[in-house]
């Protein structure tokens, strides 16, 4: 075949469409809403480039690996474009059509999805995920368009969750406390984190290949802290043995089909000092204020203003780490995030029933104060008509968490 005879862009329909974790009525519905907002836009097309995004609206979450993918969504169409190298996988496991494109020629990407945008001039994208190099690319191969940057009015769109959606989350958060049970029981002196957090990711993997077989098995993983590195929510596992009277941080994400789920939860090995004690039963009072806050109508800076109040009273507001909690949808530690649904000071967003959030409190006390260490629970909650549902059911604080030393 010649050089000229390579195709830049093709379709690969290779053997049958996978079970995706939704229902086709689910995609259609989230590409009515879509659609919605592109007509009261202006928007002749919507250009999806974020992993979260396109997994939302087409069910295929992709590898990217310094490839561009994108999801673009018409009147009439939703295709998404992947890159050669991931054959007909993303056709199988996408709600309707694929494009490849080649690497035989640069800015293949490009004209591919240029082929299924129509005439018109006006194209969504996500602001907050393109490059400016990328905008600039963008402008050289289509044209001269109107990009409009609908970030923020598609990242609405998935603050409210379907009934198939919690349906999942609450299958995550049900995972996350096996793999909750697993880490305890693994806990003990000499022992150390990679063995505790392997126990805890082994078994949330044995459940979701149980639980959902058509589901894709990947990035569920542990965060299991102790002593110094538990200042961090975010700390990576270490090679360090556990001793007698060490801090724990348990972290289980669950990952299903591009749905993450958390449970944290702070343990001692052997009795907690009264310093570590005393912090610790302030973190769960502030924990239970605010599971009880969480109730539509609710905004989540009066949130967050109410829990500070508690900690301030206590003397404890400056070890506070960070915002009290977050949404729950297409999310992982690296893509995804509802921004505009952190109960933090400077958002105002007022909940409403559909919504799922966290709430996590976190103090972090350095080496040179008593107690010292992170303590952080963690416990998820989908937002009802009159209150709000905790799905989490793992047990937290001293009466449950102190592990035999």
């Amino acid at each position: 075949m010649s050089q000229t005879q390579r195709p830049e862009f093709f379709e690969l329909q290779n053997g049958s469409k996978a079970n995706l974790p939704f229902s086709d009525t689910e995609y259609e519905n989230r590409l009515g809403s879509l659609r919605q907002l592109m007509a009261s836009s202006g928007i002749d097309a919507m250009l999806l480039t974020s992993m979260h995004n396109i997994a939302y609206y087409s069910g295929f979450l992709y590898c990217s690996f310094g490839r561009p993918y994108a999801c673009v969504v018409t009147g009439e169409r939703c295709v998404t474009v992947s890159a050669n190298i991931d054959g007909g996988q993303p056709w199988r496991r996408c709600h309707a059509e694929n494009l490849i494109y080649t690497d035989w020629k640069r800015n293949n990407y490009w004209r591919a999805v240029k082929s299924i945008i129509p005439q018109g001039k006006r194209i969504g994208i996500e602001g907050d995920h393109m490059t400016l190099a990328t905008r600039q690319l963008m402008t050289e191969m289509l044209g001269d368009i109107d990009a409009v940057d609908l970030n923020q009015q598609v990242m609405g769109l998935r603050m409210i969750k379907s009934a198939e959606e919690i349906e999942l989350i609450k299958g995550g958060a049900r995972t996350a406390d096996i793999g909750g049970e697993a880490i305890r029981d693994a806990i003990r002196v000499g022992t150390r984190e990679i063995d505790v957090a392997m126990a805890g990711r082994d078994a949330m993997e044995l459940e979701i290949s149980r639980a959902y077989p058509d589901s894709e098995l990947r990035d569920t993983w542990v965060w299991f802290q102790a002593g110094l590195n538990t200042d961090g929510a975010h700390n990576p596992v270490t090679t360090a043995k556990l001793e007698a009277g060490d801090i724990l941080s348990l972290n289980t994400f669950p990952m299903i089909s591009g749905y993450y789920t958390a449970l944290e939860r702070t343990l001692f090995l052997g009795e907690p000092d009264a310093a570590s004690l005393r912090i610790w039963q302030a973190n769960v009072e502030a924990h239970e204020l605010g599971l009880s806050l969480i109730r539509p109508g609710a905004t989540c800076s009066g949130i967050c203003a109410e829990i500070n109040r508690l900690f301030e009273e206590r003397d404890l507001l400056q070890y506070r780490s960070f915002g009290y909690g977050h949404s729950f949808g297409v999310l992982s530690h690296y893509y995804g995030r509802e921004a505009g649904l952190e109960l933090r000071e400077d958002i105002d967003t007022v909940l409403e029933p559909g919504m799922v959030v966290s709430m996590e409190p976190m103090l972090t006390l350095p080496l040179d104060v008593p107690g010292a260490g992170g303590y952080r629970e963690h416990d998820i909650l989908v937002v009802t008509e009159d209150g709000a549902d905790n799905i989490t059911g793992f047990p937290y604080g001293p009466e449950h968490n102190i592990i035999a030393a």
